[in-house]
């Protein structure tokens, strides 16, 4: 009889990775449970306690109780030092630097991948699973572990992993990508899972209340640090109003401007380095070219330097055609075939064919 291939499973406490567990210990696998402690509650705010999600006192024991009805070892990985550093000090300075970043993009290929699989090496794992919505499959007619959108088009999550290397890739299982999430759900309640009603993780999981203003104002104060008002204006220089610093707004921002005007104004452009936003009408928010930096190809490993594809500009962006210019190793200039509103500087673009992720990198 062949030996059980082992697999540690990435689990947070929600009903998506204890059932991606269940699924792959159903599917004959030898599953062991890892939970990463992300972050610290007296650093990002939230109750410690009561608050059902990643990282509380409340989602580890509901794993506990998992893992002890199905006789699964649990190990729990303290990577709150390595986050801190990695991605939060990373949103904090992006912000401060007049860019709106993707911190789940850094934190799967730095956490929840590289981080991860040396935990999955020390314990002797052949693979690591997620409960993402997404697939990975080997190409043999190209020779390389290509990402796919996963069935759920409304939940589908490939647009948060294209930093993923091919090492990473080829030890990865993503058991839900082949189903809608009533499904998992269903599968959950019949399976009795605690954790079958649970609500939706949070769009930034550090974050207790999705506040973005209380916390980048909390982490600087903190730390001896004031963000300063700076001056509004229009795209002739002139003088609209005050800002309360250029970390609270974003591209294409509307509200919370505090300006008076005939027509409705928005974010165009933001220059953190002289403590300035510039506003305009709608029409100024589309452009048609943007420029990447960053890239990572997962279709090839040395891409053409011409490719068409569809781009999407953000995680809820509809993707657009694009014609994708290489400029260097890890870089390349995009041009739509239609402008698009909104190209927000720190945000990932990923290019996809059809369901397959081609790459993806961040727009400069």
């Amino acid at each position: 009889m062949s030996k059980k291939k082992k697999v540690l499973v990435a689990v947070s406490g929600g009903v998506d990775s204890s059932t991606a567990l269940l699924i792959l210990r159903e599917a004959r696998y030898n599953v062991i449970a890892g939970h990463m402690k992300l972050w610290d509650y007296e650093e990002v705010g939230g109750d410690l306690y009561n608050d059902g999600r990643c990282c509380s006192i409340d989602a580890i024991n509901d794993l506990h109780q998992l893992c002890n009805v199905y006789s699964i070892p649990l190990y729990v990985f303290d990577f709150s030092k390595y986050f801190r550093e990695v991605v939060i000090e990373n949103f904090v300075s992006e912000y401060k630097a007049g860019r709106t970043p993707s911190p789940c993009v850094i934190c799967n290929a730095e956490l929840k991948w590289k981080s991860f699989l040396k935990k999955a090496n020390e314990l002797d794992s052949d693979f690591i699973a997620t409960g993402h919505y997404s697939q990975v499959e080997y190409d043999a007619a190209i020779n390389r572990y290509l990402i796919k959108k996963g069935v759920d088009s409304s939940r589908d999550q490939s647009y948060f992993l294209w930093g993923l290397n091919q090492k990473a890739l080829s030890r990865t299982l993503l058991p839900l990508g082949k189903y809608k999430k009533s499904d998992i759900r269903k599968i959950a309640k019949k399976l009795n899972l605690k954790t079958a009603e649970k609500t939706e993780s949070r769009e930034n999981c550090f974050i207790a209340d999705d506040n973005y203003h209380r916390f980048l104002k909390e982490w600087e104060e903190k730390r001896g640090r004031h963000f300063k008002a700076g001056e509004i204006l229009d795209e002739r220089g002139e003088i609209l109003g005050q800002h309360r610093g250029t970390v609270f707004y974003t591209i294409g921002q509307r509200k919370g401007l505090g300006i008076s005007n005939p027509t409705p104004l928005y974010v165009n452009r933001i220059d953190a380095e002289n403590n300035r936003i510039i506003v305009g009408d709608d029409r100024a928010l589309y452009k048609n070219k943007m420029t990447l930096k960053d890239i990572n190809w997962i279709a090839w490993e040395n891409p053409p330097d011409k490719i068409k594809a569809d781009v999407k500009i953000r995680y809820l962006h509809k993707a657009a055609s694009a014609s994708i210019n290489i400029t260097g190793k890890n870089s390349a200039d995009i041009v739509f075939d239609k402008s698009q509103r909104a190209i927000t500087p720190g945000q990932s673009a990923v290019f996809y064919n059809k369901d397959i992720v081609l790459g993806g990198g961040v727009i400069a």
